[in-house]
This record gives C-alpha cells, sequence and structure tokens, in this order.
C-alpha cells in the first residue's frame, strides 16, 4: 500500500519498516508467521532494488549544458547581455579573473593536487619488480631437495671413487708385468684396451688407462708404423713429483661402436 511512499529517496520509511519487521520476528513462534516474514523480505527486497535503480539514474544523469551555464553564471557572465564587443580580451567574453575565481572555489573541496598521470600509459616501460619470496621459496626448496639424501650420496660418491681407484691401479699392475715380461716388445694401446666382446668395457679399459696417463704413470708414444703403443714410465731420481710435474701432452681418443668392430 505504501510502496510510491516508500520508493521516494526523501524519506527512510523503507528502513523503519524493515526494523520494524525485525523486532516483530524476534517473537515468531508459528511457520505461517515465518513465511509471512519472508514474504515481507521478498518485498523490501524489490523495493530497495527499485529505489537503488533511480538513485543510480539520478547520479549518471548529467546535463553538460546546465552545467555549463551555471559556471559561466557562477564566473559572472549573463549569457542573456553577451554581445559580439565583449570579445576583447585574451580569455574571450570571459572576465579576466575568471578561472582564477574558479579555482580559488575548488581549493574548498580538493585538498590536494591530482597525480601526474599519461593518458596512453607511461612512455618507458620498465621490467616487473622481480618476486623476492617465490626465489626464496625455490632456494629453500632446493636446499632441502640438497639436504634430503647427504650420507647416501656421499657413501655412493666414496664408492664410486674406490672403485675406480682399485681398477686403475689393477690395470697398472697389468701393464707393468706385460712391459717386465718382455721389455723388448712393444704393447699396442688398442690390444691392450680393447675388450673384442665388450664395446662398454672397451671404454671402461680406456678410461682407467687415462688416469695413468693424467698421472704420469704411463705413456703413449708412436711405433714404425705410426700406431700407438703403451709402456709404464720407469721411476727416476726426483720420485713420484717429477713424474707427475714434467712436461705432458694430452689427447682425446674418438671411438665408436663401427671402429670398435
Amino acid at each position: 500500500e505504501n510502496r510510491e511512499a516508500m520508493l521516494s529517496s526523501k524519506n527512510n520509511r523503507l528502513t523503519e519498516a524493515l526494523e520494524e519487521a525485525n523486532t516483530l520476528f524476534d517473537g515468531v513462534c508459528r511457520a505461517r508467521e515465518a513465511a509471512l516474514d519472508a514474504q515481507f523480505l521478498v518485498i523490501a527486497s524489490s523495493i530497495g532494488k527499485e529505489k537503488a535503480n533511480e538513485l543510480r539514474s539520478e547520479m549518471s544523469a548529467f546535463d553538460s549544458a546546465a552545467f555549463a551555464e551555471d559556471l559561466l553564471t557562477f564566473m559572472g557572465i549573463n549569457r542573456m547581455e553577451e554581445t559580439d564587443d565583449s570579445e576583447d580580451g585574451p580569455g574571450g567574453f570571459l572576465p579576466r579573473d575568471a578561472w582564477k575565481k574558479v579555482g580559488e572555489e575548488a581549493l574548498k573541496y580538493i585538498k590536494r593536487a591530482p597525480t601526474f598521470h599519461y593518458m596512453l600509459g607511461s612512455f618507458k616501460s620498465e621490467p616487473p619488480v622481480p618476486k623476492q619470496r617465490i626465489e626464496r621459496q625455490k632456494k629453500a626448496n632446493r636446499g632441502k631437495a640438497e639436504r634430503a639424501m647427504p650420507a647416501q650420496l656421499k657413501k655412493m660418491e666414496e664408492s664410486y671413487q674406490e672403485a675406480t681407484e682399485k681398477e686403475v691401479e689393477r690395470v697398472l699392475g697389468i701393464l707393468q708385468t706385460h712391459f717386465e715380461n718382455d721389455p723388448n716388445t712393444p704393447i699396442s694401446f688398442f690390444d691392450f684396451v680393447i675388450d673384442p666382446n665388450s664395446f662398454a668395457r672397451t671404454v671402461e679399459n680406456m678410461f682407467h688407462v687415462s688416469f695413468l696417463i693424467r698421472d704420469g704413470l704411463a705413456r703413449i708414444k708412436l711405433d714404425e708404423d705410426e700406431l700407438p703403443v703403451i709402456e709404464p714410465t720407469k721411476p727416476s731420481a726426483g720420485g713420484e713429483e717429477e713424474i707427475r710435474t714434467g712436461a705432458r701432452n694430452q689427447v682425446i681418443i674418438k671411438l665408436d661402436q663401427q671402429e670398435w668392430k
């Protein structure tokens, strides 16, 4: 019955009705009364929506012509008395202090100057700021991964190193035995390292021999047919240090399965 009155923005009758409904709801004890309260909320919501739409439409309505007329009147200009002869100043028909008057009035409502900004964005784009938190998380996760199996990795590394050292010592012993049995017969490098039944084992043999060459415990040279031969080095008076510090040349040998066959 009071729908039109409640839609008016000049009163608070809708709010008063909602407060009264809240008070009455405290005494609700029957289903019918609760249903009436729910029905009332539906009606009140519909009225509130219509009221909000009307307010929004009023706020969005802006008459630029009327605003311009009010602004000119505030500047001290009567549009009804405007003549062409008034355009004698740098501002046209506007008084000299027109905009100054508007600025002084605006100072009452604007506490600070607006910030400077580009209409189409900044001319020079800057790189985004890196997210330090994500980097810290990565570092933390990486630290956890490194701490996950330190003992096992250390144990595997030590066992692999020990196995390699033992194998290098075994290869050196075989080389020295061959050379001592027949020092006048050159030992072919390929006959010494190639395993006819295993390409992988051949590569391992060449790998272990490379340690002997690096440490100066053996050397490789070319025979009369320009084929490589290997022989252990003889210990000199300077001992092992002199062998290690002596001038040596190292090469890389390429060997694929076809050449091995």
